[in-house]
């Protein structure tokens, strides 16, 4: 047990976290599979990770740096992933805290710290990026012992040894000087010495908590997680504890350590090391896998509840069955209960009229979650996002979030009318060096749709976080979207002509040459109204001209819709049809008719 380490990696989104552990990867000479080691990041795995640049999924992996295992886990840096963070924090003893040596500790590495310091874990501080222009090593160092001490650190945290590094040439040192530094050496020296080794006995009987689980086509489904007491070995019998209290014996039928990023099969793990099992089909996290003669449970994992919810459902539209390789309710209800196996903090719940009502811990969540489906082959549509609403002791409760804001000096008056008006409370402001810090308590339906429009009113420079505060009573009287949509009268291509014609009444969502369908969303009225029009007219052609005529015409460029944009923009009688090349935005009853019929029902 001497020679194993078990450290969780904690970093801000984009602070450099994947790069260092690719760095720790490469330089212990671990072994790799040849695609794995020619990818730039080998920790982020997933196609969607690399293209946002953030970790979705906590990954293991493991090193043998001189005769000591160290397994490294990954956490991701987003609070609507902070189920993940708990789970994962529960595998660890120490953490490496890794801090931009420029933009100095972070929100988001606020809410992870704080959990690892109440568990009590030994954080190594990182100050990554030195090479950075305009790094301020010793400014971001203070302001990280600001943030221990704002978040109660005991001085046996405080003490905390600190390394200079910088990730992307993979050296590390105990100087912030590039010059001086060789490899990434200090790094692993730090971990060996400060780090505590695993406090677990091998002779007790075996517990092992879950906290996560993975799928895996051949051996079903995987339970992986730490072995807090005795050793467990291939083929054993096994009593499953479930978070109910209820026994299950089970044979194993694979047990798995971690050798770099991979898993390979082993005959035995001891108390203190990281595994994967297989064999238990309906292992869940926070569930304990114990000794048959002697079962105890360890204390369960709180999962954190969903507060965002959308229905999703098969595709109706003219277009669907065209793009998508999946389109019946049998696929899409399969694919979602799936995921259900993976993700713990989804929630699938069918309706009577054959959708399913999705809920997860908030908007990008459910958004990630779309976007991976998409890319599957999966075609659908979703509806506007909704809290969930709860009713405690009589009262309607809704969730409500806790954001921190960073945005220059000169918006900071906006973003404070902004969040008033979205019903927000500003609980702190300070400035530092033309960068105001604002943290603001927000209902999370307040939140829905404002990124983008946050974005637009910092010029791009404002950054936001947030993380879950609790459930209030709800503050009422929601002001609807002012803006109403522009619809298509009739289907066909988007014409020129017809585009010049319409582009003053709003903000255009489609080039020329599009294929549309009547009752498709084609734009965003510049009033409260939606109003039907005809983007397919074409012009008379004749034969008669007059000098000049149709020169002075300039089609504006549109504004392309993204997923997110899309689920931001939609209001509660739209939907967004997702396809695997496509995201556009419906009227759920698509003609003017069926719309009107069910205005008259709803009354």
């Amino acid at each position: 047990m001497n020679n194993i380490r078990n450290i969780a990696i904690i970093a801000h989104v984009d602070h450099g976290k994947t790069t260092l552990v690719d760095a720790l990867l490469r330089q212990s000479k671990t072994q790799m599979k040849k695609e794995v080691s020619e990818q730039e990041m080998i920790m982020d795995s997933n196609e969607l990770e690399r293209e946002r640049g953030i970790t979705i999924f906590s990954k293991n992996a493991s090193v043998q740096y001189q005769d000591t295992k160290i397994n490294i886990i990954d956490t991701p840096g987003h609070a609507d992933f902070g189920g993940e963070v708990e789970r994962v924090l529960n595998m660890a003893d120490g953490c490496l805290l890794l801090i931009d040596a420029k933009e100095g500790p972070m929100p988001q590495t606020r809410f992870v710290l704080k959990k690892a310091l109440e568990m009590g874990h030994k954080i190594i501080v990182v100050v990554n990026k030195i090479d950075k222009p305009g790094a301020r090593s010793q400014w971001a160092l203070e302001a990280t012992l600001e943030l221990f001490l704002e978040l109660g650190a005991g001085d046996h945290s405080l003490d905390f040894p600190v390394i200079y590094a910088s990730g992307r040439d993979g050296k590390a040192g105990l100087e912030p000087d590039l010059a001086k530094m060789t490899d990434i050496t200090p790094i692993f020296d730090a971990i060996v010495l400060h780090i505590p080794a695993p406090i677990v006995d091998a002779a007790k009987p075996l517990q092992l908590l879950v906290t996560s689980i993975t799928a895996d086509n051949f051996k079903g489904r995987l339970a992986i997680g730490r072995i807090y007491n005795g050793k467990i070995t291939a083929g054993q019998e096994v009593m499953q504890i479930n978070r109910q209290g209820v026994q299950k014996k089970y044979k194993l039928t694979s047990l798995m350590t971690f050798a770099g990023l991979g898993k390979i099969e082993a005959q035995e793990a001891v108390a203190g090391d990281i595994c994967a099992i297989a064999g238990i089909p309906d292992a869940t996290i926070g569930e304990t896998i114990a000794d048959v003669e002697n079962p105890h449970a360890l204390p369960l994992i709180n999962i954190e509840e969903p507060t965002v919810k959308m229905t999703f459902m098969v595709n109706n539209s003219p277009f669907a069955g065209k793009e998508g390789e999946f389109c019946t309710s049998r696929q899409i209800r399969a694919r979602l209960f799936k995921e259900l196996e993976t993700d713990v903090a989804l929630r699938v719940e069918d309706t009577e009229d054959g959708n399913w009502i999705v809920s997860g811990r908030g908007e990008l969540h459910l958004a990630i979650l779309i976007e991976r489906l998409r890319r599957e082959g999966f075609e659908f549509q979703v509806s506007r996002p909704q809290v969930i609403v709860r009713q405690i002791e009589g009262q309607t409760m809704v969730p409500y979030e806790k954001v921190f804001v960073e945005v220059p000096e000169q918006y900071h008056g906006t973003v404070i009318q902004k969040f008033g008006e979205r019903k927000g409370e500003m609980k702190e402001m300070r400035s530092h060096e033309n960068t105001v810090f604002l943290e603001f308590i927000i209902p999370t339906k307040g939140l829905f749709g404002y990124r983008s429009e946050f974005l637009t009113d910092t010029k791009g420079l404002g950054i936001m976080n947030t993380s879950f505060y609790q459930y209030m009573p709800d503050p009422g009287n929601w002001k609807e979207r002012n803006n109403g949509s522009l619809i298509a009268s009739e289907s066909g291509v988007t014409n020129y002509y017809g585009l010049i014609n319409v582009q003053d009444r709003g903000v255009m969502f489609l080039d020329h040459g599009v294929p549309i369908y009547e009752g498709q969303v084609v734009g965003q009225n510049s009033r409260s109204e939606d109003i039907r029009v005809n983007v397919c007219k074409t012009k008379q052609l004749s034969n008669m001209r007059s000098k000049g005529e149709g020169s002075d015409e300039h089609f504006n460029t549109p504004k392309t819709m993204e997923l997110e944009d899309a689920l931001e923009y939609i209001g509660d009688d739209e939907l967004v049809e997702i396809t695997p090349k496509t995201v556009r935005i419906r009227k759920t009853y698509l003609t003017e008719i069926a719309q009107k019929q069910a205005e008259r029902k709803q009354k």
